[in-house]
């Protein structure tokens, strides 16, 4: 089948915000006087913000309600929120912008696939608010990677069927999205290194550098 669109995760393939996350992560933990650390915040990839909110209160010392989840994730969101005010441009991680120059050269489609609901926010931020086919975030979906949904939504919005289309993810859980949606990926950084895991196997999987991408 001809690859006739590629969809990009956000978070660690077209930018970097991880240091904004753990410091936004860090900063809710420290005023709950609960421990965080780096390597904790290496689990936190790929997943929802409630997701990730409930592997921080794993070593939360009392309980807490729904109510009070819901509130220490929307104070952590404007922790992150204020924090990514600071992206510009510069942020765009090296090659991006010649990966995607030379896709559209090709008449190859074009999509993001994020599960942050700050997706919007971020890409205008950094300038390519408008670059993009079609953006599928957090807030067009009901299950967070590794479920596909974000994937799949993201191919019928380019009118493709999921094995027309590429998947670039740098997180293990958006590999295996990808991969459950039936789609071709290609792992880069985190997922990349990841590639002995055993779900991170198979002919439908590609571990190179982001700037081969124009190739395919």
């Amino acid at each position: 089948m001809t690859i006739k669109g590629v969809i990009f995760d956000l978070d660690g393939v077209i930018v970097t915000t991880d240091n904004y996350h753990y410091e936004a992560w860090k900063k809710l933990a420290d005023e709950e006087d609960i421990y965080f650390d780096r390597d904790i915040n290496e689990r936190l990839r790929g997943v929802s913000r409630m997701e990730s909110l409930n592997i921080l209160l794993e070593k939360a010392t009392c309980d807490y309600s729904d109510n009070q989840k819901k509130e220490l994730s929307e104070r952590k969101n404007n922790y992150y929120k204020e924090l990514i005010k600071n992206l510009n441009n510069n942020a765009i991680l090296p090659g991006v912008i010649d990966i995607i120059q030379g896709l559209k050269q090709k008449g190859i489609k074009i999509a993001i696939g994020s599960s942050s609901k700050n997706t919007p926010a971020i890409l205008n931020y950094i300038g390519l608010g408008n670059c993009f086919d079609a953006i599928v975030d957090g807030n067009q979906i009901k299950n967070s990677k590794p479920d596909p949904e974000v994937f799949l939504k993201a191919a019928h919005k380019l009118n493709l069927k999921p094995n027309e289309c590429v998947v670039i993810e740098d997180a293990v859980s958006g590999v295996e999205a990808g991969l459950k949606g039936g789609m071709k990926v290609i792992a880069v950084g985190f997922a990349a290194k990841c590639s002995s895991n055993a779900t991170l196997r198979g002919e439908d999987l590609t571990l190179f550098s982001a700037g081969e991408v124009i190739n395919i």
